[in-house]
């Protein structure tokens, strides 16, 4: 079976899930024997390294990251597609939270975010010229099934369906309607709603995003199937010798945007630190809200107890989960969420917001609505007031995650490609 698939983001170049989630998925998948060319966007200068044309960067010079597989090809397009790393550059305007994710009883004032600038340049001009350009690579290359990741690759992934007669598969890994609340960007939206109807097959990372698609996107239920995201962490791992902390952490780490809903972080952390002094709130990332989130630890009369890291990666995302005490995630919409499985896997208690795809299948979690930071504060110190209860999260927590491999998300996605090719009469 060969696969083209077509993908915006890969490891070490990564914004957000969607990286990790397509190495992982694609690592497991080769493991099955079955044969990817990958099709991703190039920025600055590659070179050749066996079978696989490297991207560019330091670390992509010694092809380590592609020791791993035996039947991928990368093929790549030179294009600044990604959407998240340049700020300030491509301006959409949108309502601020407040009126997007309204809820009664939350006494949230959000952070105002009109104008907000999710989106690179000239993205949708971007978008088609990939398309064009996986299509002319598309000609070249013998496949029996196309597979795009998100709506960036959904244009690509029709226009080599169109080409190839080849049926195409979508994976939605997140909608419009989670980064931006009801008051979607349209030419996003059309996009991505073509996309999904001129698909063979859909798949989504939960149940949580599939009802969404099929409410919003008058999508059948019938075509979409739920395979869940995985996460990898190497268990045998020797955690490093740190200075004994003077605070508590409660970890923030995700993209400073709406969508992970930042603001309800700091409204609870103030709530906690009324109880508990000696406490520091760590936010690991990056995004559109940074400065705003910053100002707004300040006017809340926390800035002091609030720690901005930036972006992390690698060795740096280890020791922060190292000197975590929790893991809070309170998006607003999270079509499945795989850094709490990250934090599980490295032994740390996780509170998640229920509206998110993790919620939905883990039992070893602490669960809250989203805008509801009374109980945000309050399950915040539970866990870090009570020891036996961080102890079960923690040993629970590591075990359950434990049962989320990509081997098993791939065996499914390697059924859905098999179905879907004795539908269309391929063998």
């Amino acid at each position: 079976m060969k696969t083209f698939m077509l993908g915006w983001e890969f490891p070490p170049f990564i914004s957000g899930g969607l990286g990790t989630a397509c190495y992982g998925l694609t690592k497991a998948m080769d493991k099955l024997g079955v044969s990817i060319v990958f099709v991703l966007p190039k920025a600055g200068t590659g070179q050749q390294v066996g079978n696989v044309k490297i991207l560019g960067g330091k670390d992509f010079e010694e092809g380590k990251f592609f020791d791993v597989f035996r039947n991928v090809r990368f093929r790549t397009i030179a294009s600044p597609l990604k959407p998240y790393a340049n700020p300030g550059t491509y301006k959409r305007q949108l309502v601020s939270s407040k009126s997007r994710h309204t809820k009664t009883g939350s006494n949230v004032n959000p952070v105002q975010s009109n104008d907000i600038d999710n989106y690179s340049s000239d993205m949708h001009s971007e978008v088609f010229r990939y398309a064009d350009k996986a299509a002319e690579i598309a000609a070249t290359e013998e496949f029996d099934i196309i597979h795009a990741h998100d709506w960036m690759t959904w244009p690509a992934g029709v226009a080599v369906a169109q080409m190839s007669g080849r049926p195409l598969i979508v994976h939605v890994h997140s909608t419009e309607f989670d980064r931006s609340g009801e008051n979607v960007n349209k030419v996003i939206y059309d996009i991505e709603r073509h996309g999904m109807h001129a698909a063979a097959k859909i798949i989504t990372v939960s149940n949580f995003t599939k009802n969404l698609i099929v409410r919003h996107y008058g999508i059948p239920a019938e075509k979409v199937d739920v395979v869940y995201n995985a996460v990898e962490c190497d268990d045998d791992k020797t955690s490093e010798t740190l200075p004994d902390k003077t605070h508590k952490i409660v970890l923030f780490l995700g993209r400073i945007t709406m969508q992970k809903g930042p603001e309800y972080f700091l409204y609870a952390a103030r709530k906690v630190l009324e109880v508990i002094n000696n406490v520091k709130f760590v936010m690991a990332g990056n995004g559109d809200m940074m400065h705003r989130i910053i100002e707004l630890a300040a006017q809340l009369g926390i800035g002091n107890k609030v720690l901005f890291a930036g972006f992390l990666r690698g060795y740096d995302v280890d020791k922060v989960y190292q000197i975590a005490d929790l893991y809070v995630m309170p998006s607003v919409s999270e079509p499945f969420g795989i850094a709490p499985l990250e934090a599980m896997r490295r032994n740390v208690p996780v509170l998640v917001s229920k509206q998110s795809g993790i919620a939905e299948v883990v039992s070893h979690a602490l669960k809250v609505d989203f805008w509801d930071i009374n109980e945000i504060a309050n399950k915040i110190i539970a866990v870090l007031k009570r020891p036996p209860l961080q102890t079960a999260l923690r040993r629970n927590g590591f075990s359950e995650a434990h049962k989320f491999r990509w081997a098993d998300s791939a065996l499914k996605v390697k059924r859905i490609y098999e179905q879907t090719l004795a539908l269309a009469g391929i063998n």
